[in-house]
């Protein structure tokens, strides 16, 4: 490898949920966990200790009963859709829910 060079992760083999996903969404019935990223999808199973774990982590918000996005990769909200980071990703969102999406980032900036 060159040096200077960064050689670019991939995804795939070395996937961080918190790096690498805008949102995923849970499908507790086949145990399976679908991670939405900027160019991706990734399906994993996962144990329910896993799924319990990724889902308490700060770094996601809950958006509905099987959805949660990834705070740190919302660029901005518009009419009832968050957009991620360097994406043209949008996700639907109601009002209600980007109210309380501002004011976990805004504690977070606090």
């Amino acid at each position: 490898m060159m040096q200077g060079v960064q050689q670019e992760r991939n995804v795939y083999e070395d996937f961080v949920p918190q790096d690498d996903t805008l949102f995923f969404k849970v499908n507790s019935a086949h145990d399976l966990v679908s991670f939405h990223g900027r160019n991706y999808n990734i399906k994993k199973r996962l144990t329910v200790d896993e799924r319990k774990k990724l889902i308490a982590d700060s770094a996601f918000f809950r958006l509905d009963s099987n959805c949660y996005v990834n705070a740190g990769k919302i660029r901005g909200m518009e009419r009832n859709a968050i957009v991620f980071d360097n994406t043209n990703k949008r996700i639907p969102c109601s009002k209600r829910q980007q109210q309380l999406i501002r004011n976990l980032l805004s504690n977070r900036h606090a």
